[in-house]
């Protein structure tokens, strides 16, 4: 064994401690961070080692990062790699969903690391370990392509090829963010668990840049790693336009018995003027429960948050009541997402635009609280899905939000004015 270097065999104690699958079972990628090199099975991953089509692995381009060597003069060895600044790395990997296993301490105790997936999904918030213990975490990420069949495939926007292409590319990307992000070694292994799938609009989505959020993108964080958390919503659509653009279609042919499908519409739904739109609305919400339970799925309707005029008048006209009406009909579970966003929007009082980016899209705040409110409505329905909840969610009263004025989210490096679409 290596003096001060990451073995083998350590990490693949603490691995065991976490309850994680060996890897003689699931022969996982093994990647071991900076200087030295690793022993025998590992990847090692210096600083310099750029994403490339032909290696497969690396860090994406244009982003700091520096091994322990060269990181302070406190600091000995070469065995992690680190950064002031935020910096990202992928691996190229069919679609499916996947165990990451990450050691992410340092020596000195002052990484403060949180990792997003994708399109800056967040998976670990703010990890901090007390200084030299191998720290490990477990996360599942969700990677997708936009191919369903020989014939058939998504139809993405522009704006989702042009900027979003992490979401539908044929990589695994993280994200390392926060107060001298440090990573030591990663593990990452296919997994057969349980999927979450959302279906929505701009609100729901992985928004790609700072500082739009949405409460989707939040939502891995309070998972444990038993359940995979798939984002299929994108900004301006609706049910009719997402159906038509085979999203759906794609959902429908990765879900498995046990899976979830979570759906919410009707910030653009509400602007149709065909005159029966709402029928078709209703009508459509009813197709997508059946094929949900066809397939031994269970269907979750969400009714849409209101905006920020919310608070004093209803802005989604009928809409609310009828996923309210549907659910009712149709016996599926309901999360009230537009009653607690209004209690929500209330307690903030005169902080209510803290919690907003703009008159429809929250900020990291704002959907970090109704992603809780989501996980609040998950408790409340007692699905099954509800033993999956981390341990530290607790429980939840969006009477009584996380204080606006202490909250803290280490922000993604990318950062865009360009409004989503859909307002």
């Amino acid at each position: 064994m290596k003096s001060g270097f990451l073995n083998h065999f350590a990490f693949a104690a603490a691995l065991a401690c976490a309850g994680y699958a060996t890897a003689t079972e699931n022969t996982p990628l093994k990647f071991a961070f900076g200087d030295r090199t690793p022993e025998a099975g590992w990847t090692q991953m210096a600083a310099t080692n750029v994403y490339s089509a032909k290696a497969g692995f690396g860090f994406e381009p244009g982003l700091p990062r520096q091994s322990e060597a060269t990181a302070g003069a406190e600091i000995s060895g070469k065995d992690f790699l680190t950064s002031e600044k935020p910096f990202l790395f992928s691996v190229k990997l069919p679609e499916g969903n996947y165990a990451v296993t990450a050691l992410l301490n340092d020596k000195s105790g002052k990484s403060v690391t949180t990792v997003k997936a994708e399109q800056r999904r967040l998976m670990l918030e703010k990890m901090q370990f007390h200084p030299g213990t191998l720290a490990t975490r477990t996360f599942i990420v969700n990677v997708r392509t936009a191919r369903i069949s020989d014939r058939k495939m998504v139809k993405l926007k522009q704006r989702e090829l042009e900027t979003e292409t992490v979401d539908w590319d044929d990589k695994l990307t993280l994200e390392f963010d926060g107060t001298r992000p440090t990573l030591r070694a990663l593990v990452i292994t296919p997994t057969n668990v349980p999927t979450v799938y959302l279906a929505g609009d701009s609100t729901v989505c992985d928004q790609p840049a700072e500082p739009w959020n949405s409460w989707g993108q939040m939502l891995p964080r309070f998972f444990r790693p038993d359940v995979a958390v798939a984002n299929y919503a994108e900004s301006g659509e609706t049910i009719k336009s997402s159906l038509g653009a085979h999203r759906f279609d794609k959902i429908f042919s990765r879900m498995k018995k046990g899976d979830y499908l979570f759906v919410q519409f009707g910030h653009n739904d509400k602007k149709d003027k065909a005159t029966n739109a709402l029928e078709v609305y209703k009508a459509n919400l009813r197709k997508i429960v059946a094929r949900t339970r066809e397939l031994g799925g269970t269907p979750v309707l969400v009714t849409s948050m209101e905006r920020k005029k919310g608070v004093e008048e209803n802005t989604l006209a009928d809409y609310p009541d009828t996923v309210r009406a549907v659910a009712k009909e149709e016996k599926c579970a309901l999360i009230d997402l537009n009653a607690m966003s209004k209690v929500f929007y209330r307690a903030l009082g005169t902080d209510l635009e803290k919690a907003f980016q703009d008159g429809t899209h929250h900020n990291n705040y704002g959907s970090y609280e109704l992603a809780k409110c989501v996980v609040a409505g998950i408790q409340q329905d007692k699905l099954p899905l509800a033993k999956s909840i981390v341990a530290d969610f607790g429980d939840f009263d969006p009477a009584k939000p996380d204080s606006v004025a202490t909250f803290e989210m280490p922000a993604s490096p990318t950062v865009s004015k360009e409004k989503p679409l859909g307002n």
